[in-house]
């Protein structure tokens, strides 16, 4: 059974950090695209974030420059370290796999990102 555990989230500030991490489990983690998605409220989730099986990211324009990703094989776990956050961070984050991801399928439970003074 595919699983996703979501950590890291809270409240902080604009122009603070977070760090998010996402354990999984249930397949073969080292072999998939991983992705990470935010959904605001009253709008779509999105995918901000991919990383390939060795590593190699893409990240949506609106995170670039200032979110990094990256993953730890060895432990099943996707990171996102964020800085430089702004309100329309503000979300509910998600770690999927990408070819699930795109059908709209698998979802864990999210981690809640507040960014606000």
């Amino acid at each position: 059974q595919v699983q996703f555990v979501e950590s890291g989230g809270g409240l902080v500030q604009p122009g603070g950090s977070l760090r998010l991490s996402c354990a999984a489990s249930g397949f073969r983690f080292s072999i998939y695209n991983m992705g990470w998605y935010r959904q605001a409220p009253g709008k779509q989730r999105d995918l901000v974030a991919s990383l390939t099986p060795i590593g190699i990211t893409v990240y949506a324009d609106s995170v670039k420059g200032r979110f990094a990703a990256s993953r730890d094989n060895g432990k099943n776990t996707v990171y996102l370290q964020m800085s430089s956050l702004k309100p329309e961070d503000t979300a509910v984050y998600y770690c999927n796999r990408v070819i699930d991801g795109s059908r709209g399928i698998g979802w864990g439970q999210g981690t809640q990102v507040t960014v606000s003074s």
